[in-house]
């Protein structure tokens, strides 16, 4: 018989030849066979299983955590004997499982009636923070019934002494720089959305950073100086654009971190990185779960006159002067006192705002977790002693400033806020801990944000969260064996742990592989709703929405809250009337280029919350704007909406939930039911009066005021990379905006791709009128290249199959999915037809289908970075560019970039997306 410790041991040898260390093990079942051998003496395997017991096993709610606990309390009760771990070795090991079956052997045996062992656990105890609800309750139960261990423990939290107790942080930090790029730095290159399928597995994925070459400079420059860190930097630009990513982080922690615990590896903290531009905020985020640090270098400014005036090149744009340089391999000091960076004794900049009270905290405690349990179990535990908790931690910055109204998002965070100091109008800039309302999880994140879940020792969803989606989105395309090994564990996984989930782990229900950012648009019924979802593009039109690493989500579906800074806004209205022939993801893309004319050429929207007063445009449409601000670098996004045009979005998103419930998604908790009575209400208040739609004060402050004027949009719009753009910094930003004639109505286009999350059904009707328009206008419709079309949901084509227009796009297509059949491997190569695939993200994730190398791909998607929906071949470089769904179908049509006159010609008649600004200012 085959055992699982010989499995592994296979394992190990096909790791070892892809220079992989073994697997850290979470199954119950491979490790209680290696306690077996660990207690047969005699056993040939002896010596590596108690390497693979203490060195290599998951802690937290793993299986493997809990087979790990209950052995090492047999060992310090003596009931097992074990030569080299003695009882006090055993309290070590127990001190770094962090939680779960854990806290539950500590808490049995500092509860026990053996006094010395009581001391000992308790003592291992006040060092730990992952408790929940449970633990806490017994401790109460031995506080009141007279224990004193109990209450030693509890006055030890009271007095927060797990953070106390800690070392303080080094005064000097010194660290050695890598350029891992010049200008900004997607999180593709850190962990690239190609690799996603491996992210659970930490080493492995790791080998995808940058290159291997960036990696072996990486190992030289930490030989060369064994006693600095090695900092990431972006040259020229923001570092981690594009997403949240938690691998990304975890790479980069991985090469230049350090180990979180001897015991766990692979788990690295502390990565330092740096950007000209910052870091972007959502990536900063999951910088402080490790507890990093993130710098804005301002290594590079803008060149002025005498005058004072910024001085252009001859494309207009800003000459920038380098400062100081941060060339690979500089030296250079952070002292965390002064809160400076230092090139020797000469001061560079001031890092303040690297280095808030809160900031030191998340660095002292290994991350911004142990800080958010630390507080809540601080708190708990004052109030079971009646006591008031010793003021430790940094008072949460409160900003308030009298006669002075509120933005939509001051107005929701005030609204959400919990712990603030009563009966206080909180401002921009005010720390908050807000209750989330909306949680999403997605598929190439959601198994980290399981073991992050295991990790934290969370076994169940906060019962303050209305609702919570785990998605199958990202791996829709293409259902290999990858997908089949991850997706129906982290299904299950979520389901248990309370999630709605996309697939059912029973196989009862239909799979849906819905694009995630859609599922939660819908099912977020409240204009006033946080929503933390496991993706940047986690930016709904109702709510506010924050994109975040797999932590974040994690930690928001464990504890029902989210804490950052309220974030300043900038309000973009609109004047003028759109032109017939233009779509609005045109309005969309003019306002980044509007935006940054008005302000020469400073993007006043980076990490600033979007507050746009859309108005008239219902929740689904409303979308492609509110997503696209992931790409405008902002926060968040808010659409300030007309009570009518609210209750109408409410209504679909009504309708859709329904569809969830009777396709049987809906959970013992009837969770899906709960949010279609809170649309009923909500819509009630709106209709009576009682509460109208969100809209901020008249004399709310904003950061900035920007005008969109529709009259100037004359032409559609396209996102360019500027792939061969001479400075290098401005390649592969989303800032590139250029209208339809600048290409001359002949650029080549390899591929055209309708799909993504920037979609709605309106975008799908498109197409279906204009393979109809131009059948009439030429007499059949021929594809020069290949179009592939995926809508975002199911409910989107079975509302096209009533209403006819699938069957149009079915009668025009040369393939067509089929969820019976679902494709095994991705597309390599394309006809020159149209492709009507699976819901879901396909091209623009990137981590399955792609279009083929060097292509020039003209999409309605968000993603135009390097190697993203397209990688390059040795002749030349492939482009994403980003455009509206009718100038992407007729350029798959023509083969080519069309000119304005055929554009215009081709879109006679059809119902694109329109937009009219609100006939009266929206404020309350």
């Amino acid at each position: 018989m085959m055992s699982t410790y010989i499995d592994y041991i296979q394992e190990i040898e096909e790791r070892k030849q892809q220079g992989l260390h073994p697997k850290p093990i979470d199954s119950a079942e491979l490790l209680s066979e290696i306690i077996t051998q660990i207690k047969d003496t005699d056993n040939p395997h002896r010596e590596d299983s108690l390497h693979f017991f203490i060195y290599n096993t998951l802690p937290g709610t793993t299986s493997a955590a809990g087979v790990k606990a209950k052995f090492l309390k047999e060992i310090i009760l003596g009931e097992a004997l074990v030569a080299e771990i003695k009882p006090a070795y055993a309290f070590e090991l127990l001190s770094h499982m962090k939680g779960g079956p854990s806290i539950e052997v500590l808490l049995d045996l500092a509860l026990s009636d053996n006094a010395d062992t009581a001391q000992e656990a308790g003592k291992v105890l006040k060092t730990q923070v992952f408790l929940y609800d449970a633990d806490i309750e017994r401790l109460k139960n031995a506080y009141e019934a007279g224990n004193s261990v109990a209450k030693d423990i509890l006055t030890s939290y009271a007095k927060a002494e797990f953070f106390t107790q800690l070392p303080d942080i080094a005064e000097e930090i010194k660290i050695v720089t890598f350029i891992a790029g010049e200008g900004d730095i997607s999180t593709d290159l850190l962990s690239p959305g190609n690799q996603a399928h491996s992210r659970s597995d930490r080493e492995l994925h790791g080998k995808c950073m940058i290159t291997p070459a960036a990696q072996q400079e990486i190992k030289a420059l930490q030989a060369k100086h064994p006693d600095a860190s090695v900092m990431l930097v972006a040259e020229k630009g923001t570092m981690g654009v594009g997403s949240s990513r938690m691998s990304g982080v975890n790479n980069v922690a991985l090469w230049t971190g350090r180990q979180a615990s001897p015991y766990v590896p692979f788990v690295n903290i502390a990565p330092i990185v740096g950007g000209t531009n910052g870091i972007s905020p959502i990536f900063l985020t999951t910088v402080d779960v490790t507890g990093g640090i993130g710098i804005d270098l301002k290594n590079w400014v803008k060149k002025v006159d005498a005058e004072g005036n910024v001085v252009r090149n001859e494309k207009g744009e800003p000459i920038l002067e380098e400062v100081y340089s941060v060339a690979t391999g500089t030296e250079l000091i952070i002292n965390t006192k002064t809160k400076k960076l230092y090139k020797g004794t000469q001061e560079l900049i001031d890092l303040a705002k690297a280095f808030t009270p809160q900031k030191m905290e998340f660095i002292k405690a290994g991350g911004s977790y142990a800080i958010v349990f630390g507080k809540k179990l601080q708190t708990v535990a004052a109030k079971i002693l009646g006591i008031e908790a010793t003021p430790v931690f940094a008072p949460s910055k409160e900003i308030s400033v009298a006669g002075q109204g509120l933005t939509a998002v001051e107005k929701i965070f005030n609204r959400n806020a919990v712990g603030t100091t009563p009966g206080k109008v909180l401002h921009a800039g005010s720390d908050v801990r807000v209750e989330v309302n909306i949680v999403g999880s997605q598929d190439t994140t959601g198994l980290m944000t399981a073991q992050e879940l295991e990790s934290m020792a969370a076994t169940v969803i906060s019962p303050i969260v209305d609702g919570a989606y785990q998605s199958g989105c990202h791996t829709a395309s293409v259902w290999d064996k990858k997908a089949q090994a991850n997706i129906p564990k982290l299904m299950k996984f979520m389901n248990e742990f309370g999630l709605i989930t996309a697939r059912d782990p029973k196989g009862e229900y239909h799979a849906m592989t819905d694009v995630i950012h859609k599922v939660l648009n819908d099912i977020t019924i409240d204009e006033w709703a946080i929503i933390i979802g496991g993706d940047s593009h986690t930016r709904m039109s109702k709510g506010v929405a924050f994109g975040a690493d797999s932590g974040t989500v994690a930690l928001a579906l464990a504890t029902g809250e989210a804490s950052m800074p309220i974030p300043e806004s900038v309000k973009v209205t609109f004047k003028g009337q759109m032109k017939d022939y233009m779509d609005f993801r045109d309005v969309v893309h003019a306002t980044q280029l509007q935006m940054l004319k008005q302000f020469a050429g400073e993007n006043v929207f980076q990490g600033r919350i979007i507050e746009v007063h859309i108005g008239t445009l219902p929740a689904d449409q409303a979308f492609t704007f509110t997503d696209w601000t992931a790409e405008m670098k902002a926060k968040a996004s808010i659409c300030i909406s007309e009570d009518d045009t609210l209750i109408e979005s409410l209504e679909i998103a009504k309708g859709r939930i329904q569809i969830m419930i009777e396709k049987g998604m809906d959970n013992g908790k009837h969770v899906l039911q709960g949010l279609i009575n809170k649309a009923n209400k909500r819509i009630s208040e709106i209709k009576s009066g009682e509460k109208p739609a969100l809209t901020p004060d008249e004399n709310a402050k904003y950061y900035a005021e920007v005008v969109i004027d529709l009259d100037i949009i004359a032409e559609p719009m396209i996102a360019d990379p500027d792939v061969n753009n001479d400075d290098v910094s401005k390649r592969y930003t989303h800032d590139t905006i250029r209208d339809l004639s600048y290409y001359g109505g002949d650029k080549k286009v390899d591929l055209g791709f309708v799909g993504s999350c920037m979609v709605h059904k309106g975008d799908l009707k498109i197409v279906s009128q204009m393979l109809k328009n131009l059948e009439e206008q030429q007499g059949k419709v021929e594809f020069n290249a290949p179009l592939v079309v995926a809508a975002p949901t199911y409910n989107i084509i079975d509302e096209l199959t009533a209403e006819g227009d699938w069957e149009i796009l079915q009668r025009y297509s040369g393939f067509e999915f089929s969820d019976l059949l679902p494709k095994s491997a991705a597309r390599t190569e394309y006809e020159n037809i149209m492709y009507l695939e699976r819901p879901g993200c396909n091209l623009c994730m990137g981590n399955q289908e792609k279009a083929a190398r060097g292509d020039t791909v003209l999409a309605t998607s968000t993603r135009l970075f390097q190697g993203r929906v397209v990688e390059d071949s040795e002749r030349k470089k492939g482009e994403s560019l980003l455009a509206s769904t009718p100038v992407v179908v007729l350029s798959a049509i023509l083969g080519r970039i069309p000119n304005v006159e055929e554009y215009k010609n081709a879109v006679k008649g059809i119902d694109l997306t329109k937009f009219a600004p609100p006939v009266k200012q929206l404020v309350g």
